[in-house]
């Protein structure tokens, strides 16, 4: 799917067109990647490709958590497995408009068997809390190593910004399928 074509809105496309066929295939996730954290979300690795070029993780949130607002750095598509999230858009900073704030563009619930592309390059910041009375579990592709990029994590009344790397959380043990 992420072969063929450097343009990311075409590669996107093609990611959320199988993702969605994915979702709506009856495809069931290992129960050791469907049981949440009460102190964070959980970022699970499925694949990681050898190049670093995109990367496949299960997002696994306890009903109320919120991620801060964050970019990526690269594209991304991310499928609702379970559960719904409520994300929160923001207006991607010019680099002339560090430390103002943010400005608010929208935002959207996203449901079990809905897919959207989460980001792009030009348009990569937001928040998302697991909303609804089930843990929400998504399953992102990502345009890189996720776990390994250098991304931003913003204070949206200021503008702020704070670089970080979110790192992968891991399984004990960790599942066949999951190891990559």
């Amino acid at each position: 799917m992420v072969v063929g074509t450097d343009d990311e809105h075409e590669i996107t496309w093609r990611v959320a067109e199988g993702l969605s066929n994915l979702l709506d295939s009856g495809y069931r996730l290992p129960s050791e990647l469907t049981t949440p954290s009460r102190e964070h979300h959980l970022n699970y690795r499925l694949y990681v490709a050898p190049d670093d070029s995109w990367s496949l993780a299960v997002v696994v949130w306890s009903v109320g958590q919120r991620a801060p607002v964050h970019s990526h750095e690269t594209w991304g598509v991310a499928g609702i497995y379970s559960g719904a999230e409520h994300e929160y858009r923001y207006v991607k900073p010019a680099a002339d408009e560090l430390d103002r704030p943010l400005t608010p563009a929208g935002e959207q619930v996203w449901r079990a068997g809905q897919v959207t592309v989460c980001c792009a390059t030009d348009d990569d910041v937001h928040s998302v809390a697991a909303v609804g009375d089930e843990t929400t579990i998504g399953i992102h592709v990502y345009g890189g190593n996720i776990g390994t990029l250098r991304r931003r994590s913003y204070d949206p009344a200021t503008g702020t910004v704070r670089w970080f790397v979110s790192g992968w959380d891991s399984l004990t043990p960790m599942p066949a399928a999951a190891s990559a």
